[in-house]
């Protein structure tokens, strides 16, 4: 049995594992779930499957090969690591699944949990630093703050981001209505890996109905509000602070639609992303809520 730490308000209940990420395996809106639980908390802790809204750390979604170079450092991933998750085009993906594991509670309470863990010594990842996520849940809002810190005297990139998993209880997806608010499309190539390239995002708001996402955009880095609405309610995510990129993520083969804040764009590792210097911190945050739609 995996351990959990419900947070409570009002009509809002979100379950997470704080061990694990501190992944949020549910989120229960009137006693209905709104996160795709796919595989399910185990199968997420035991394999690594994604599911609910886990933090992908220290890079999100796809790199473009097996090597990177930050601040003068060579890194090398290799293909059998038991750290690295692979992807249809045989890729890297998610991150590190040492950053799932062995987080500590910092501070648990009925509607604020904080949690972290330090990731050091780790040859896929050299820059030693601390991650820490907060939850607070008010009123029909829950947000999430995640900060990275880093521990030496190096540098830390920057490319975090989250892959929530949404749903609308009781309708059919070609009911679900999307409100995308994003600027520009990232050109993606054979493998969706950004090419660097930019184009109009274009109109895309409106009933999801057949249509299919994996793509990347760019957002307003003063803060956006992405909408999926259904079955009466509005639930809403709104990138708050340090999330300038998204990636919309709705398969033509299961019933879930991702609005992913993200610190970088994929592949960010391997073409200068952002970074944190020694002594400084870097924050970025989001939130989730719910209302009645009109």
């Amino acid at each position: 049995m995996v351990a959990t730490h419900v947070l409570s308000s009002g009509d809002l209940e979100a379950t997470f594992s704080p061990a694990n990420g501190m992944v949020c395996a549910s989120l229960r809106h009137q006693g209905a779930e709104l996160l795709g639980e796919r595989k399910g908390l185990e199968v997420f802790v035991e394999a690594g499957s994604t599911m609910g809204i886990p933090l992908l750390h220290p890079w999100a979604n796809r790199l473009g090969g097996f090597a990177y170079r930050f601040a003068g450092v060579d890194v090398a991933l290799a293909r059998d690591s038991p750290e690295i998750r692979l992807e249809e085009h045989g890729l890297p993906i998610h991150g590190l699944r040492s950053a799932q594991h062995e987080w500590d509670v910092v501070e648990a309470g009925e509607q604020r949990l904080v949690v972290g863990r330090d990731l050091a010594g780790l040859a896929e990842f050299p820059f030693d630093h601390r991650v820490q996520i907060e939850a607070e849940l008010s009123g029909a809002r829950l947000a999430l703050t995640t900060t990275v810190t880093p521990l030496g005297d190096r540098p830390v990139p920057v490319a975090f981001g989250f892959h929530p998993y949404f749903v609308v209880p009781g309708v059919p997806r070609a009911q679900w209505e999307v409100v995308l608010p994003v600027a520009e499309h990232l050109v993606l190539d054979e493998n969706l890996i950004p090419t660097g390239e930019r184009e109009p995002a274009g109109e895309l708001d409106g009933p999801l109905g057949d249509r299919t996402f994996d793509d990347g955009y760019t957002v307003d880095p003063a803060g956006v509000t992405f909408a999926l609405i259904g079955g009466g309610r509005r639930g809403e995510v709104a990138f708050e602070q340090g999330d300038p990129f998204a990636q919309v993520f709705a398969p033509a083969v299961e019933d879930v639609v991702c609005f992913e804040p993200m610190t970088a764009p994929a592949n960010a590792l391997r073409h200068a992303p952002g970074s944190v210097a020694p002594g400084e911190s870097y924050s970025a945050r989001f939130s989730v809520s719910v209302a009645s739609a009109a």
